[in-house]
C-alpha cells in the first residue's frame, strides 16, 4: 500500500532536518563571535557585519551635507517703497517743466541725466538706513543693491524729449495712475522686475488716462520705478543650514548591518574601524559552532523525542502526530522565532525592556487549539531558552532568564486560558490573561532586583502588558490562516459552528425538528465513539449535527419528519422515492457550500451514507415489477447512494452512528441484547458492503466504536431497553 506524505518517515525525517536548521540559525546571531581573518589591502571574501551599534561618522558627514542641501534658500521681501521714487520724480519734472528759462533741449539733457541718478540715489539711501536701523544683514543689503541697479530699467529716448511738453494738469493726472499701478504691483514679492513689468501696459490702459502720451510716458516711468523686493538672504540660508546639519542625526550602524561589503579593499580605515569593532582574529575557532550545533541537536531531541512518545507519555496509545502536523509544528515555530527577532532587532542598551513586548506566547496558543495543550506544554519550554539567548543583551553570558522566566509564565497562562476556548473571544481573554501574569512577573523580577529608575519600570511593565495583547491580535489574524492552509477545524470554529443559533440549524430546528433530533442524538453517538478511538469528536459531533441539513429540501418526506401524516412514499414510484431519499445528502452539501461550512463538514454531509443500498424501496419497485408482468429494467446499483465512500474515520463514525440511531428508535421495546446484536450487524454490513474500504479503520477500532455506541444507546435510551431478567434491581438503576 502506498504511504501518503503525512505518514511519510521521509518527510518526516526532512521536517526533523528543518527544525534543526531552524534553531541553528536563530540562535546563531546571538551565540557566535564575529571575529574575521583581514588582511590590509587586500579584497574582503564576505560581507562583515556589526556586532554592536556604532556610529557611521562618514556617513553622518554625509547625511548632514544632504540635509544642508535639501534645504529649501531662505528668501527676505524688502519695504522698497517705490512709489518715493516715482514722486520724486514727477515731483523734479513738475519743477523743472515750470521753468521758461530753461529750454527743451536742455531739460532733456537734464532728465536724462537726473532720473538714473533718482534711481541711484534712491537705493544708496535706502541700503543705508537699513544698515543703520538694522533691519536686515549687511550681505542681504549689498545683494539687493546689486541686484535693484542690474535690474534697472532702461527709459527709451524719446521718453525723454516727451517729458518736457507735459503740463502741470497732466503730470498730476499721471501722477496718481502711475503711483496707483506700482504699488499694486510690488503689492507682491518679485525676485524678476520684468514679471511685473510686463503687466504695466495693460493696468495703464485699462486707467483713467486718455490721451496716448501721457499714457506712454506713465507706462515707462512705472516700469522705471518697479524693481524687485524679494532676495536671497544668504546668512539666513547659512544659518539654516548649519543648524540642519546640527539636527540631523548621526547615521548608526545597527547591530547585524554590514560594515564591510563582499570584494571591498580592507583599507587601514576599514582596518581601524573593524580593530575598534572587535572584528579581528588572528586564528579562525570552531569549537562555537559545534556547541550550537550542539545545543540545536538538544533542542531537536525535545520535539522528536515528544512527538515520538506521545502516546505513551499521555497514556492514549492512539495518540500520534501526523507529518501534516509537525509541517503546522515547523511553521508555528518559525512564526514565533520570527517575532522575536523582529522585536530583538529594536532592543537596545538604553531600552533592554522592548524584549518584554515579543508575542511568544503566540506560538504556545496556536499550538493549543490546533495541535493539543501537551505539545504546546513542551514548546513553551523551547521558547523559554530560546527567548533567554535572542534577548540576553550581557554578551558576558549565553541566557537571561529573566525573559525566559517571564516568557514560560506567559505562556502557561495563556495555555490554560485558552486549552478549553470555545469563543474567539476567549483568545482575547487570553491575551488578557497573558498580559496580567507577563506584568505580574516582571514585577516580581524587578522588586527582587536592583530597582531601576521610575520611568524604565512603568515602561517595562507596560510592555509586558501589550505583549499580551498584540499575541492576542496575532492569533485572531493566523487562526484562519492555518485552518485555510492546512485545512484543518479548530476547536473553536467547531465551537462556533454548534451553536444552535447558527442559520442552518434554525432552519433544521423550525422545518424538521424530527430531524433535528435524530442529529442531535447521532452527535451523541458520534462523539464518544470517536473519541474511543482518538478521533476527532468535536467533528463528529458537529458534523452530525449537519449530516441531515438537505432533508429540509423536502422534510416530508423523510419519517421521522412525518408526524400525523401519511406517507408520501406509498403514493409514489420507488424509483422516485429513491431519487428523493439520495438527493438530502447532495442538497446538504450545495446548502453548506451556499454558508460557507468546511469542507471537512461538507464531506461528512456527502460521504456518511456512502454507496449504501436501498433495500426497502429497490425490493418496493421488483414487487410492482412483477406484479405488472414485466420484467425489471433496473439493477441494485440504481439504488444505491451516489456515494462517495467515507474518507475519513469521522464520516465513517458519523455514518455508523446515524444507522444505529434510526435502527434503535425503530425498535419499541429493545433489549440489550437486540443493541448489541443490531450494532455488530450493521458494523459488520457496512464492512461486508466495502463502505468502510476507504477509510482507515481498523477491525480493533471498528470493535471500541460498536462498544461505545452500545454505551451510548444503552445511556441514551435507557428507559426504552429491556435488561436481561437476571440484572438486579440496583443494576437496572445504574
Amino acid at each position: 500500500m502506498q504511504i501518503g506524505w503525512k505518514h511519510s518517515p521521509a518527510v518526516r525525517w526532512a521536517l526533523m532536518l528543518l527544525f534543526l536548521l531552524l534553531f541553528y540559525f536563530s540562535l546563531a546571531p546571538h551565540l557566535l563571535p564575529k571575529t574575521y581573518n583581514i588582511e590590509l589591502n587586500k579584497p574582503i571574501d564576505r560581507d562583515i557585519e556589526a556586532p554592536v551599534a556604532t556610529e557611521d561618522k562618514k556617513a553622518t558627514l554625509a547625511a548632514q551635507e544632504a540635509a544642508a542641501e535639501r534645504l529649501e534658500p531662505s528668501f527676505s521681501i524688502v519695504a522698497l517703497r517705490a512709489e518715493s521714487l516715482l514722486e520724486q520724480i514727477f515731483t523734479r519734472l513738475e519743477q523743472l517743466n515750470r521753468d521758461d528759462q530753461v529750454t527743451e533741449q536742455n531739460k532733456v539733457n537734464i532728465y536724462r541725466n537726473e532720473l538714473p541718478q533718482l534711481y541711484n540715489d534712491y537705493i544708496d539711501r535706502f541700503v543705508q538706513k537699513s544698515r543703520g536701523e538694522g533691519d536686515y544683514n549687511d550681505t542681504l543689503l549689498e545683494d539687493l543693491a546689486a541686484a535693484v541697479k542690474s535690474q534697472a530699467y532702461r527709459i527709451p529716448e524719446e521718453t525723454y524729449y516727451k517729458l518736457p511738453s507735459l503740463s502741470s494738469a497732466q503730470l498730476m493726472e499721471m501722477r496718481q495712475v502711475a503711483l496707483e499701478i506700482v504699488k499694486k504691483l510690488m503689492s507682491d514679492p518679485l525676485r524678476e522686475a520684468e514679471t511685473a513689468r510686463t503687466k504695466v501696459a495693460e493696468l495703464v490702459n485699462a486707467s483713467s488716462l486718455t490721451e496716448r502720451k501721457t499714457r506712454e510716458i506713465v507706462q515707462e516711468l512705472a516700469r522705471y520705478a518697479i524693481m524687485p523686493n524679494k532676495f536671497l538672504d544668504k546668512e539666513a540660508t547659512n544659518e539654516a543650514r548649519v543648524k540642519a546639519k546640527e539636527n540631523t542625526p548621526p547615521v548608526m550602524i545597527k547591530q547585524g548591518d554590514v560594515i564591510v561589503k563582499k570584494g571591498e579593499m580592507i583599507t587601514q580605515e576599514v582596518y581601524d574601524r573593524l580593530a575598534e569593532l572587535k572584528l579581528l582574529q588572528d586564528k579562525r575557532s570552531y569549537w562555537p559552532q559545534l556547541g550550537l550545533l550542539l545545543l540545536s541537536v538538544l533542542l531537536l531531541i525535545v520535539v522528536y523525542s515528544y512527538v515520538e512518545k506521545a502516546g505513551s507519555m499521555t497514556g492514549d496509545a492512539n495518540k500520534k502526530y501526523n507529518n501534516a502536523q509537525l509541517a503546522m509544528l515547523l511553521l508555528i515555530f518559525l512564526l514565533n522565532m520570527l517575532a522575536m527577532q523582529i522585536v530583538e532587532l529594536t532592543q537596545t542598551d538604553a531600552m533592554p525592556y522592548v524584549g518584554y513586548l515579543a508575542p511568544v506566547a503566540m506560538g504556545t496558543m496556536l499550538i493549543t487549539m490546533l495541535i493539543d495543550v501537551q505539545l504546546a506544554i513542551v514548546s513553551t519550554f523551547i521558547f523559554a531558552i530560546t527567548g533567554s539567548i535572542i534577548f540576553n543583551m550581557d554578551s558576558g553570558r549565553m541566557f537571561d532568564f529573566n525573559y525566559g522566566f517571564v516568557e514560560a509564565i506567559v505562556s502557561f497562562a495563556a495555555i490554560f486560558s485558552i486549552h478549553r476556548a470555545g469563543q474567539r473571544s476567549m483568545i482575547l481573554k487570553a491575551g488578557i490573561m497573558a498580559s496580567l501574569f507577563g506584568s505580574a512577573s516582571i514585577l516580581a523580577i524587578l522588586l527582587l532586583g536592583e530597582l531601576p529608575d521610575q520611568t524604565a519600570m512603568i515602561m517595562t511593565v507596560a510592555f509586558a502588558f501589550a505583549s499580551g495583547l498584540l499575541t492576542a491580535v496575532l492569533v485572531i489574524g493566523l487562526m484562519p490562516f492555518f485552518e485555510i492552509t492546512f485545512g484543518i477545524l479548530s476547536a473553536l470554529k467547531l465551537v462556533e459552528l454548534s451553536n444552535p443559533n447558527h442559520p442552518l440549524l434554525r432552519k433544521l430546528l423550525t422545518e424538521t425538528p424530527g430531524t433535528y433530533h435524530h442529529s442531535v442524538m447521532v452527535g451523541n453517538l458520534s462523539e464518544a465513539a470517536a473519541e474511543t478511538i482518538g478521533a476527532n469528536g468535536l467533528l463528529c459531533r458537529v458534523g452530525s449535527f449537519y449530516h441531515d441539513i438537505g432533508k429540509t429540501k423536502r422534510p416530508s418526506y423523510f419519517i421521522e419528519n412525518q408526524t400525523n401524516m401519511e406517507n408520501p412514499h406509498d403514493q409514489i414510484d420507488p424509483q422516485l422515492s429513491k431519487s428523493i431519499i439520495v438527493a438530502h445528502a447532495r442538497d446538504g452539501v450545495e446548502m453548506l457550500k451556499g454558508h460557507n461550512i468546511p469542507k471537512p463538514i461538507r464531506d461528512i454531509a456527502e460521504q456518511h451514507h456512502g454507496t449504501t443500498f436501498l433495500k426497502y424501496f429497490y425490493h418496493k419497485a421488483l414487487k410492482e415489477a412483477e406484479a405488472e408482468g414485466v420484467e425489471p429494467d433496473f439493477t441494485e446499483d440504481d439504488f444505491r447512494y451516489p456515494g462517495p465512500k467515507a474518507q475519513s474515520k469521522e464520516a465513517a463514525i458519523v455514518g455508523i452512528s446515524d444507522c444505529v440511531e434510526a435502527a434503535v428508535r425503530s425498535l419499541r421495546n429493545p433489549t440489550v441484547e437486540q443493541v448489541e446484536s443490531m450494532i455488530n450487524k450493521i458494523i459488520k454490513d457496512r464492512l461486508d458492503d466495502g463502505q468502510l474500504s476507504d477509510c482507515d479503520l481498523t477491525l480493533k477500532e471498528l470493535d471500541k466504536i460498536a462498544h461505545s455506541l452500545k454505551e451510548s444507546v444503552i445511556g441514551i435510551f435507557h428507559s426504552r431497553i429491556e435488561y436481561p431478567e437476571d440484572v438486579k434491581p440496583k443494576e437496572r438503576a445504574q
